[in-house]
């Protein structure tokens, strides 16, 4: 999912940005994501096997033009931002079979003290546009220290918004998509979400044949290593989020000695197979439920329960409601005539999940739908995860996030039977979200593209130090994968934030901040084991 945190406008930009880690992704669209390793539920090679080999450290000859392009800056709406047009090449294994256009943005460092080069932001996804979370976040957001002294970059990685981005279905088309019944009652409903992931996936090799093959973290992070020369910097500083963490780690693996200053917040762990991710992250959204539902049952708007109610009970109260919504779908006010069913309602509460300052939001959204049968609150939280405008169209996000995912690991299932079998663990990861959640892990088994990767360890054996950032109860990203990746990374540093939201950069723990800005301003490490509230 895709951007992230702060208080006020940009909280809401970047709770935006971040929210699709390739794990989880929407409920619908995204949720086999990264998390989609095997069909079995076992990786195809161990992790002792598996390592992400560095590449060499010459530039092969057939690469010098793409390295030694200058790139032209030009004005490109937003006042103090400038943007370009990067070339790089579509297949790496053959360069001479044409190039893909990447959109680059900068903001110039401002000043005061001597400039640190060029620092790179990633916000997730996969499909979180760099370039739009640059222009409405980092670029004004990050502190101004960081700015003053580093220029700040972002390339949309291919196939994502300004970058030949990957096309799918249309507005009409995801509409119907995103109400597909993700929990089917019987062989009929099982039959028509296995269509709707057959035609998603036919309108994405239809509509994007080639590029499709070639949207891969290893190919995005290559891209990267491109942009770095052409930016003219020796090393590459980075921040990445959420999916940003794997495309990071992917990029130290195969560049270690071009490592510059790195953070990685809100981890991936690239070594676990799909089965194991989907189910932490099933796990990982019940942690945050939990959290939110504690906080819910202690005041008075509560729709869930009163102060004497559990977690658990609240839990059972929000299943009972998704269940009439699938019998007996609600009115939204929407010009489309959408109704609020099952799905869109559970993608609303899984929205409001990743950061704590939408539960406010969250209960004022499940207090009109459960108690006024209006659904307008939780349409808009599950329109805004996926980037859904009020015109009927949405961004790439969805069909950039499944493109990524479905290239990077095999599909987490293959067929119905298997997703059945694995429902009680499901259910026993996430008696709320489970059920819809290993449905959703079945989209990439009808993927028209064969996948490239596999689970590896990312190692980066004479890399820099590297910042990990781990929250504890992160949703979307489990406290236990940052500190999975940190083991993994030879010169990691694991920085803990214990508390709620996914990531933890510039979410209100001065602490946090402090510890990210010096290692980025002095190139100081946070120390072993520091944690943070």
């Amino acid at each position: 999912m895709d951007t992230r945190r702060t208080s006020g406008p940009s909280r809401l930009l970047r709770s935006r940005s971040l929210r699709l880690t390739r794990t989880g992704g929407a409920f619908l669209a995204a949720a086999a994501l990264l998390l989609s390793a095997c069909s079995s539920g076992s990786s195809t090679r161990t992790t002792a096997e598996a390592a992400l080999a560095a590449l060499p450290r010459s530039t092969p000859s057939t690469l010098a033009p793409y390295y030694g392009q200058k790139l032209t800056w030009r004005s490109c709406g937003v006042p103090g931002f400038e943007c370009a047009t990067m070339k790089a090449p579509l297949d790496y294994a053959k360069p001479a079979s044409g190039d893909v256009s990447l959109a680059v943005a900068r903001k110039k460092a401002t000043g005061p003290g001597e400039r640190l080069g060029s620092l790179l932001v990633n916000p997730g996804g996969p499909g979180g546009s760099a370039v739009g979370y640059l222009q409405q976040y980092a670029g004004i957001g990050y502190p101004a220290q960081v700015r003053a002294r580093y220029d700040m970059v972002a390339v949309d990685p291919r196939g994502v918004a300004r970058s030949e981005p990957v096309e799918c279905l249309t507005g009409r088309q995801m509409d119907t998509f995103t109400q597909t019944d993700m929990t089917p009652d019987d062989r009929r409903e099982t039959n028509q979400l296995v269509g709707a992931y057959q035609h998603f996936a036919e309108g994405c090799g239809r509509r994007s044949p080639e590029l499709l093959r070639h949207v891969s973290t290893v190919e995005a992070a290559r891209d990267m290593d491109i942009l770095r020369a052409a930016l003219g910097d020796q090393k590459l500083t980075y921040v990445g989020a959420s999916y940003g963490t794997f495309l990071g780690a992917t990029y130290a693996g195969l560049f270690p000695d071009r490592v510059g200053r790195m953070v990685l917040d809100g981890a991936m762990d690239p070594s676990l197979s799909a089965r194991k991710l989907n189910e932490d992250q099933t796990a990982g959204f019940e942690t945050a439920f939990q959290s939110f539902a504690k906080d819910c049952v202690r005041r008075p708007d509560c729709p869930l329960g009163g102060a004497h109610t559990t977690p658990e009970q609240a839990g059972n109260n929000l299943k009972a409601f998704f269940r009439q919504l699938d019998a007996h779908p609600i009115p939204t006010g929407d010009a489309d005539g959408r109704k609020l069913g099952e799905s869109l309602a559970t993608t609303g509460v899984i929205a409001a999940m990743y950061d704590e300052g939408a539960w406010e939001q969250l209960r004022e959204a499940l207090t009109s739908a459960m108690k006024d049968k209006d659904g307008a609150g939780l349409l808009a939280l599950s329109d805004s995860y996926y980037e859904r405008g009020p015109d009927g169209k949405y961004t790439n996000l969805m069909f950039a996030n499944a493109a990524v995912n479905c290239l990077d690991l095999p599909a987490a299932f293959s067929t119905p039977d298997q997703v059945e079998k694995a429902l009680p663990s499901f259910g026993k990861a996430s008696p709320v979200f489970g059920d819809g959640l290993a449905w959703a892990s079945l989209n990439c088994a009808y993927w028209p593209v064969k996948p490239t990767g596999a689970p590896h360890r990312i190692e980066a054996k004479g890399a820099a130090p590297i910042v990990v950032v781990g929250t504890t109860r992160d949703p979307a990203t489990p406290y236990r994968w940052a500190q999975s990746l940190a083991s993994q990374l030879s010169s990691a540093r694991l920085l803990t934030y214990d508390g709620d939201g996914h990531t933890a950069y510039g979410r209100g723990s001065t602490c946090i901040d402090s510890a990210i800005d010096a290692y980025l301003l002095r190139g100081t490490p946070p120390t072993e084991g520091k944690r943070c509230s």
